[in-house]
């Protein structure tokens, strides 16, 4: 099969996804030193829209243009954070993803101008995020601090918390890392304390599913731990059909031996209910995995909870 001269690489346009863009560019670059790489920058619905992310169709507002430009071939490979991408329905038809990049930091990080950490921020003290994922077990575990809804990327995000729109933030140690402002974090939250969102640290590839030539070019790049992972996590999202008001997390955890495991959380927003589950599986099928994980929350009441929340 010939291998592609040029691969055009379509994003979002934040600094943050352009970041992110130029690792797959380095990556590609060493795996295959005679290709060319240019980038496609598109602004999504997500970039353009700063109210509540379920009034433009939730967390698809993040990659439905750069899925068009994909499909309409503006575009060879698109970039994705996995936890952009909605898992409740499938990849659009047509696309595949080729890849999984080998996950970064899965944690949240607190950003506070004082350094101070989150369990030493006084009662009141605003937390900048719009995450329902972040305000419920906040809720559940920090109560006397209050959220403020805050939306931008990363950059925006920092400008704002130093106009003082917030005491504090709560960001993706991972994103904090790709834009190269790891000097803000204050603390960096455990799984424990802050349960990930699932696809948490992990940028993914896709493709047109005809594209063989570009498909077997960048799957290369794929990182097998990475990859059971994000069929474990994604399954479990499919399978409970959570929408983009639901505070769901969740992460799978790959060891040495191939052993993996996944532990998932659904919580009211108020934070006064949490289902928690934590299975293992062997070395085969992260995708029963997934489905196990859901299952079980499924038989706590996950469904009833989750239908009970607007969007």
């Amino acid at each position: 099969m010939a291998t592609p001269e040029l691969i055009r690489i379509v994003s979002r346009d934040s600094p943050m996804a352009l970041a992110q863009v130029e690792r797959v560019r380095a990556e590609l670059a060493l795996l295959h030193p005679g290709i060319a790489t240019e980038v496609v920058p598109v602004k999504t619905t997500g970039d353009k829209w700063l109210g509540d992310l379920s009034q433009v169709e939730g967390k698809g507002a993040f990659t439905k243009e750069v899925d068009a430009a994909l499909l309409a071939g503006e575009a060879d490979l698109a970039v994705h954070c996995v936890k952009d991408v909605p898992a409740d329905r499938p990849l659009p038809a047509g696309t595949v993803f080729a890849a999984f990049l080998k996950r970064d930091d899965v944690r949240d990080a607190l950003v506070h101008p004082g350094g101070l950490t989150l369990d030493e921020l006084p009662e009141g003290a605003r937390i900048g995020t719009s995450s329902v994922r972040r305000i419920a077990q906040l809720a559940a575990s920090h109560p006397h601090l209050e959220c403020v809804p805050f939306r931008g990327n990363a950059n925006r995000r920092l400008e704002k918390l130093a106009a003082g729109e917030a005491d504090a933030l709560l960001l993706a140690a991972s994103g904090l890392a790709r834009i190269g402002r790891t000097d803000t974090i204050s603390e960096v939250l455990s799984t424990e304390a802050m349960c990930p969102p699932i696809g948490a640290g992990v940028l993914a590839l896709q493709c047109r599913e005809g594209d063989h030539a570009t498909i077997e070019t960048v799957s290369g790049l794929n990182h097998a731990s990475t990859y059971r992972e994000m069929t474990a996590e994604r399954m479990f999202l499919h399978v409970l059909q959570g929408h983009c008001n639901s505070p769901i997390a969740g992460y799978a955890t790959s060891r040495s031996g191939g052993e993996l495991s996944l532990r998932a959380c659904v919580f009211t927003p108020d934070g006064k209910t949490v289902l928690n589950a934590h299975e293992w599986a062997g070395p085969l099928d992260p995708a029963t995995l997934g489905t196990s994980v859901a299952v079980t929350l499924l038989r706590q009441g996950a469904r009833e909870l989750i239908d009970s929340i607007a969007h």
